[in-house]
């Protein structure tokens, strides 16, 4: 079994549904609103949990109602929550409109993940443990670095996604072993809006880039390999909150077994495309009998939304 160590942020996602977000001074009338477990590193753990890792959570959640809550949600789900400490205040959440076509916009309000500023004790035995670290930037980057040069010294993969989407210090990149942005982050550290421009840009900082296209698939870019690109399944999507998280969490289980690129990048986009047939974060994420089953189905036809943005 994959061993899989995640430092990264729980949240409370508010979730207002509405046929359209409202734009700049506009008040729109939605038709539901539900609370659900996110944060993106709590998502992919909980998505490597149900792609068959073994999950160890590293994080903070606050000592109020939510924070019992998103303990709870990653224990059902199979993750180890040693790592994850409570502290005084609030939890993160996450504010979050989702239209008809299923895209989403999000405010995250930091709360109990503010105050993980590094690793306290056990925290660097949990991420030699691993095989692979994800990191994602929902947490201060003196926590990221920590973490990230903790799998550097005992050679455990780093896998950072790098949102939301700021400048990265030259210590993180250089101690990234893959780096999976999307592709208005990866334009946002490039400057570079075509996506193997982009990726040609940042494989002079990393040795290995995915990155995330939506309905276009997924671009993978490595030193000293041809760049290839895996289509998206076309499905009808409801919701991609979360999208890229189920698919980097099995990403990560897929590259821990030992798959090729090619074939872990196709799971992991069937496991994103299932999710975003679904509403919510974690309670879309697919397990991995859904996963292989769709994989083994091929890709089908619809007309709809891709599904790893």
């Amino acid at each position: 079994m994959t061993a899989i160590a995640v430092l990264g942020s729980t949240n409370m996602d508010l979730v207002a549904y509405v046929p359209k977000a409202p734009l700049p001074g506009e008040t729109v009338t939605g038709r539901a609103f539900r609370t659900v477990p996110g944060g993106k590193g709590a998502n992919q753990a909980v998505a490597a949990a149900r792609s068959g890792g073994k999950v160890v959570m590293i994080g903070a959640v606050g000592a109020d109602e939510f924070g019992v809550r998103l303990r709870s949600a990653l224990t059902a789900a199979g993750v180890e929550t040693a790592g994850l400490r409570t502290v005084e205040g609030a939890s993160g959440t996450a504010h979050i409109t989702v239209d008809d076509e299923g895209g989403n916009r999000i405010v995250v309000i930091p709360g109990a993940n503010g105050s993980v500023t590094g690793l306290e004790a056990g925290d660097e035995a949990r991420i030699a443990a691993a095989g692979a670290l994800l990191l994602q930037l929902e947490l201060p980057l003196p926590a990221i670095l920590a973490g990230a040069r903790a799998a550097r010294a005992h050679g455990v993969r780093t896998v950072l996604t790098p949102a939301p989407a700021q400048p990265l210090p030259a210590e993180l990149l250089a101690a990234t072993d893959l780096l999976v942005p999307n592709e208005h982050e990866a334009a946002a550290l490039t400057g570079l809006t075509d996506p193997r421009q982009a990726a040609e840009a940042l494989l002079t900082t990393v040795p290995e880039v995915v990155i995330t296209l939506g309905a276009a698939g997924v671009l993978h870019a490595a030193r000293g390999r041809d760049p290839l690109t895996v289509p998206a399944p076309r499905v009808r999507a409801v919701d991609t909150t979360a999208a890229g998280d189920t698919f980097v969490g099995a990403l990560a289980v897929a590259l821990g077994e030992g798959r090729p690129m090619p074939e872990a990048l196709r799971w992991a986009s069937a496991a994103a495309a299932l999710s975003v047939q679904r509403h919510g974060a974690q309670d879309s994420m697919p397990t991995r009998a859904e996963t292989d089953s769709f994989a083994l189905a091929g890709w089908e036809a619809d007309n709809g939304a891709g599904a790893t943005s």
